[in-house]
């Protein structure tokens, strides 16, 4: 058994007391908005509904439950969050602070009162922590649709319930009641700034905040877009179609004026076509269904499907193509003459080059989507900037032609070689897909082993080792293609040690982490990070400073008894700033590392671990606050183990135990006494003695 440590109850920190909430209901007729008015704490947030792809923390939960009473109308409205990306925990955040306001449309189909159930959970955090995640099921009372009663043609919120210290007064008087309620979002936080800025967001007269956090997001978008679009000019789809097209307008072109006007409407006519078909598919799945596919695990492994199915395609087994009745209804199209004719041509150029472009626009569309808000509109025009100026410029200029490389197999080369690069891409997502739940498949070395296979059969093929089909005979490469199968082979040369926990800091955003992993120490056990003495322990991971670490309780106490150890227990958190702080530069100082690795058995629990908990598991706990909440993941037993037995909310948090499971009497060690180094070896030192003095 765990003891309790000499914590008072006063020191713990609960969710529900950083966060004021209150649901209302705006009714008018049979149409109604569910409306959740949130004041958090000063130096606190908590995260947006959809987070990005890489960032482990908790989204907001504000889900309504179905009912034949009522219909969903579009998905929950959501102000524009703060986005900023963390260096110590290397991940983006996404999050709310200060006021603001959730709302949820619905269309009422009872004439009938009735009980509305609502979804609601939230994780707080401030500068340097987060405390366990809050859910809860709130109920909210509507009326029927034919008992409304209006006047002077307003509805009037009515106030049906509300949640910790709703009443607030100063809640109150801060809560707009109008219907052109204005939205509070907290601009980007610096860690060292005292005081959190709040901008004021109109809802007719939207302010920019003094820095866009996005800013550099949708830069790199146009910039990745521009350079996928350079990349589709030299597939043999649209390569060929450059000398086409100068040849329709220098016969269409009397003078030389009107042929550069042609030219600028043609450039802008494909811009237009490809930004249309951004916009569309965004607006018919919405840009936040959209960022909710793009972190969804089955969305990931469908989409992985589509890219290996591309992948073969451009590699010759197949052609993908739409029914060419479109591309030739196009290009009848084209003849009118005049800008008609011209927007036709850009259509038809579109339709037809669609078995190149395509796979390139889905990627860029998912990508962009993941991003966001304008995100998917700018991944479009720099794409489609990048195919139209080549054929706008060499239209207009017929001259510049004879500098371009004349057609031949280097086109079906290029188009290979995306498909390698689309095959390698295409395990990115289905690694995201496992890392999600947590299926183990795909782990860090099959993964690196997948892409040194891919990328070693590209070189063998850029250096004519292998031919596909629709490939030409190769009598001698060419230095270009030599350079390039160089960089590809270097590249492979660099992707081996990653085998045995070599970091490989230049691809790090695609692997999965390296605690994810089927051997932590390497094949065979001979790696040169610094891991626990003796054999690989099964059950444990690859953990902080390359220590390996058991992820259960039960596992790790188990395993100090039977090798007479200290238990070292550290309760910490995927978002925990202060935990990264402590690993990154405590953990690996000379006498505590080799103390951690060599002399304690180390338990991380992660309190705000997603994994769901097997059925039997999952039971219903009471916090010594008085709430009641049903265990269901592996971060609601690790939060509640924490809570009930230390009463402290605040991560890093550390244990010394004997193999029963007793504390030390040394009591803990957390970031605020503790981030010395001097003072983490002192108390580390202590516990070992105190454990050796009780053998």
């Amino acid at each position: 058994m765990i003891v309790f440590s000499f914590y008072s109850f006063s020191q713990v920190e609960y969710p529900e007391d950083k966060v004021k909430w209150e649901f209302k209901v705006k009714q008018s007729g049979c149409e109604a908005e569910i409306i959740g008015e949130f004041k958090v704490d000063k130096h606190w947030h908590i995260n947006a509904l959809n987070l990005p792809a890489d960032n482990f923390g908790i989204p907001t939960t504000f889900k309504l439950h179905k009912s034949p009473n009522y219909k969903i109308i579009g998905k929950v409205i959501e102000p524009k969050p703060v986005e900023k990306y963390d260096e110590i925990s290397e991940e983006s955040l996404r999050y709310h602070a200060g006021k603001f306001t959730l709302r949820q449309k619905i269309k009422i189909t009872t004439d009938k009162d009735f009980e509305l159930k609502l979804d609601f959970g939230f994780q707080p955090c401030d500068s340097v922590k987060c405390l366990f995640p809050f859910e809860d099921v709130f109920t909210v009372k509507v009326k029927g649709c034919e008992i409304i009663v209006e006047k002077n043609n307003q509805s009037s919120p009515t106030k049906l319930q509300s949640g910790s210290d709703a009443t607030d007064a100063d809640l109150q008087a801060d809560i707009e009641e109008s219907e052109d309620q204005s939205v509070v979002v907290a601009d980007e936080i610096d860690d060292n700034d005292e005081e959190e800025a709040l901008v004021v967001v109109d809802a007719n007269e939207k302010k920019q905040s003094k820095s866009d956090p996005t800013g550099r997001s949708l830069w790199w978008i146009f910039g990745v877009s521009f350079g996928s679009g350079l990349l589709a000019l030299v597939t043999p789809c649209v390569f060929p179609m450059i000398p086409m097209t100068v040849s329709f307008f220098t016969k269409q072109s009397k003078t030389k004026k009107q042929g550069i006007n042609n030219a600028i409407k043609y450039g802008i006519s494909i811009i237009v076509i490809y930004i249309v078909l951004g916009t569309l598919v965004t607006a018919l799945f919405g840009a936040e269904s959209l960022n909710s596919m793009s972190t969804d695990p089955i969305f990931n492994f469908v989409f992985f499907i589509l890219l290996v199915v591309f992948a073969i395609s451009f590699m010759g087994a197949f052609e993908i193509s739409l029914p060419s009745s479109w591309a030739n209804k196009a290009d009848s199209k084209a003849d009118k003459g005049g800008f008609v004719g011209i927007f036709f041509m850009a259509l038809a150029l579109a339709l037809v080059s669609f078995s190149c472009t395509g796979p390139i626009v889905g990627i860029l569309l998912v990508t962009a989507a993941s991003e966001g808000g304008m995100a998917p509109f700018i991944g479009m025009f720099g794409f489609s900037l990048a195919l139209a100026l080549p054929f706008a410029l060499f239209a207009a200029f017929p001259g510049w032609m004879n500098t371009l490389p004349k057609s031949g197999g280097w086109l079906n080369s290029v188009k290979v070689v995306l498909g390698f690069l689309e095959l390698a891409l295409a395990f990115k997502f289905l690694s995201n897909a496992d890392l999600a739940l947590q299926w183990h498949f795909l782990e860090r070395e099959v993964f690196l082993a997948i892409w040194i296979g891919i990328f070693l059969v590209l070189a063998l093929y850029l250096f004519g080792k292998l031919r596909l089909p629709h490939d030409s005979p190769i009598e001698k490469l060419s230095v270009g293609r030599t350079l390039f199968g160089t960089t590809v082979l270097i590249f492979v040369i660099y992707l081996i040690p990653g085998m045995w926990g070599a970091p490989l800091k230049l691809i790090s955003a695609f692997p999965p982490p390296m605690s994810y992993s089927e051997a932590p120490l390497g094949f065979g056990g001979s790696g040169s990070a610094p891991v626990s003495k003796g054999d690989f322990i099964e059950g444990t991971h690859l953990g902080p400073q390359n220590i390996m670490v058991f992820h259960d309780y039960d596992k790790a106490l188990a395993h100090a008894d039977k090798v007479n150890k200290p238990l070292f227990v550290d309760f910490t958190g995927h978002n925990c700033v202060n935990c990264r702080r402590m690993e990154q530069s405590v953990w690996g100082e000379p006498g505590i590392l080799e103390i951690l690795r060599d002399e304690v058995v180390i338990v991380s629990l992660y309190v705000d671990e997603r994994i769901d908990l097997p059925k039997k598991e999952q039971v219903t706990v009471t916090y010594p606050n008085g709430r009641e909440k049903n265990l269901k993941t592996t971060g609601d037993k690790n939060s509640f183990l924490q809570v009930s037995e230390y009463q402290v909310t605040a991560q890093p948090y550390y244990i010394l135990q004997n193999g029963k499971g007793e504390d030390l009497d040394i009591g803990p060690a957390d970031y605020q006494n503790h981030s010395n180094p001097d003072d983490f070896k002192k108390w580390l030192e202590v516990g070992l003695n105190a454990y050796n003095r009780a053998k």
